[in-house]
């Protein structure tokens, strides 16, 4: 029997669009002081864990979280634009009161979580997103059975992981926390994920959960 996979998620730091609730999706925003801060506590919260590798979302500001603990690892940071953030379409670029306000019937079915809601403008549904953050980290787990694997990435992929391992329904409301910066561990096998812990904040003196999943 194969081994499970030990993951280590966390959320790149904060950005200043973190700070102003706006959503960044696809869209490349580099970390602000905040986040280039708790990037580095991050990375010395991790030196006590030996990791196989270290995955990151291509976004700046999951590489340059990711960055920070490769730098103490001292394990080069692979890159992989399928751990990016939900694609938000025309909601990319406002804030959470900006998109309710111009498009209020699109915002009512991105905020009861529809699974089949796609975002106009290129973006994703939420089923479709849940399916590529599934099949992403499973061969990412594949590839280092029995090992530890660190994986830089965004709120709403870690949205998705826990509900993978948790069972949650994709159309139910949030109850858990997504901070900035946090260790979140969790376990895949070859017919199983497991929730280990979740929102290790312990290493950081700020953080910021919002809604938004960027």
């Amino acid at each position: 029997m194969v081994s499970p996979t030990a993951l280590c998620l966390v959320r790149h730091g904060e950005t200043a669009w973190n700070a102003e609730r706006r959503l960044q999706g696809h869209l490349d925003i580099p970390l602000n002081d905040q986040g280039d801060a708790q990037a580095r506590a991050t990375a010395v919260a991790l030196r006590c864990h030996r990791f196989a590798a270290i995955y990151a979302s291509d976004l700046a500001r999951a590489r340059q979280t990711a960055q920070a603990a490769s730098q103490t690892l001292s394990l080069a940071v692979i890159t992989d634009s399928r751990l990016r953030e939900r694609h938000y379409g025309f909601f990319q670029g406002l804030t959470y009161d900006e998109a309710q306000a111009r498009h209020p019937q699109a915002y009512a079915r991105f905020l009861a979580r529809d699974p089949d809601f796609v975002f106009p403008g290129g973006g994703e549904s939420l089923s479709d997103f849940a399916k590529r953050i599934r099949y992403t980290l499973q061969e990412i787990a594949a590839r280092h059975p029995g090992e530890q694997v660190l994986v830089v990435t965004h709120g709403g992929v870690l949205d998705i992981a826990r509900r993978l391992a948790t069972g949650k329904p994709l159309d139910t409301a949030r109850d858990f926390a997504i901070p900035n910066a946090a260790l979140n561990w969790l376990e895949i096998g070859s017919d199983h994920w497991r929730l280990v812990s979740w929102a290790d904040q312990s290493h950081l003196h700020h953080t910021r959960d919002e809604l938004s999943n960027a």
